[in-house]
């Protein structure tokens, strides 16, 4: 008898052992990795499952013990959330903590690059710029602007590709400031400034609807929008501008518009001599009617507002104020405009 009591009372004993011992081993292993060194970088790739997540964070040394933490997920109904992305988390992090982050995609941000393309820049003058921002040659982004080469079948559609235009991409290269991941590819760059130019279309009402009406294309309202950008500064004129340009088209008369022949220029001059006016392009709206074959600047949206809403008046020219103002005096006769050259040399 004596003899079965102590049998019992020693596996009582063994059994409270095990428990404790059991309740020890779970609550080591859940607890927090001793803090100890730098945060770890670890990366959780699409289609990657809880248990997954779960063994790379022990591998990386951020849990102790991933069958804990699985256990733990399917405890508290989490793991289901978790999303892709390169995370930072430091050996100390409860599982808490680990699982808040991971349901938020709190991911590491990527080191980007911000840059500014003014209003009327050219092609050559975003090549350029583009080319500082991002550390390489211009040609690398003027091949791609010129061609189209390497981008998206759907970022090309509707732009023309033309002998006689000089920069395939060329009025469709939107002016704004962007914010890119470093790793971008340079197509990748150009694509966000064409994608940037649709989603600026479509804040215009019936922008389209407004176009056909007109009875234009995109690539006209765009060489429109461009000739305006380079022509005009004070903003209240650029309806006024658009309003002579399409004045000048509807009787056949040549735009002679001098930001046309500037655009054939290797270097931009302050004024112009005759004999750049005698150039020989379709460019040059001097000695050729209708419009250039394509933009010659990359305009803003005011630009292309403009042209697709002129404003209708009988003015068919306009000359430079030579007060500072940067502004025009608007003629609806040759010999009004005569008189307002005179007038503007007077200012």
């Amino acid at each position: 008898m004596k003899s079965a009591i102590r049998t019992l009372l020693l596996i009582i004993v063994l059994l409270a052992a095990a428990a404790g011992g059991g309740a020890w081993y779970i609550w080591n292993g859940m607890s927090p990795v001793e803090p100890a060194g730098p945060a770890v970088t670890f990366t959780i790739e699409k289609g990657m499952g809880s248990a997954d997540i779960a063994d790379l964070l022990e591998e990386n040394g951020i849990i102790r013990n991933s069958l804990l933490f699985k256990g733990y997920l399917k405890w508290t109904k989490e793991g289901s959330s978790f999303k892709a992305g390169t995370y930072t988390a430091a050996p100390g992090d409860s599982y808490d903590q680990l699982i808040t982050r991971l349901n938020t995609g709190d991911v590491v941000k990527k080191e980007t690059v911000v840059f500014t393309i003014p209003e009327g820049y050219t092609a050559k003058q975003v090549a350029a710029k583009l080319a500082a921002d991002w550390k390489l040659e211009p040609a690398v982004f003027l091949e791609i602007i010129n061609s189209g080469k390497a981008l998206q079948e759907t970022e090309l559609l509707g732009i023309p590709q033309e002998e006689q235009v000089l920069h395939r991409l060329e009025g469709y290269l939107f002016p704004e400031t962007y914010e890119l991941v470093k790793e971008s590819t340079p197509q990748q760059v150009v694509e966000a400034m064409l994608q940037q130019l649709d989603k600026k279309l479509e804040q215009i009402p019936d922008w389209q609807a407004k176009l056909d009406k007109r009875g234009l294309t995109l690539h006209q309202l765009l060489t429109v929008a461009s000739l305006v950008e380079r022509e005009v500064v004070v903003e209240s004129e650029r309806p006024l501008v658009a309003g002579v340009i399409y004045n000048r088209l509807k009787k056949d008369q040549k735009l002679e518009i001098d930001a046309t022949v500037q655009y054939l220029l290797d270097k931009q001059k302050d004024r112009l001599l005759y004999k750049d006016l005698e150039v020989e392009s379709p460019y040059n709206t001097y000695k050729h009617t209708g419009l250039p074959p394509g933009p010659i600047s990359n305009p803003g949206l005011a630009s292309i507002q403009a042209a697709l809403e002129p404003e209708a008046t009988e003015y068919f020219y306009y000359v430079t104020k030579k007060d500072g103002s940067q502004g025009h005096l608007f003629g609806k006769t040759y010999k009004e405009h005569l008189a307002n050259i005179e007038k503007s040399k007077q200012n």
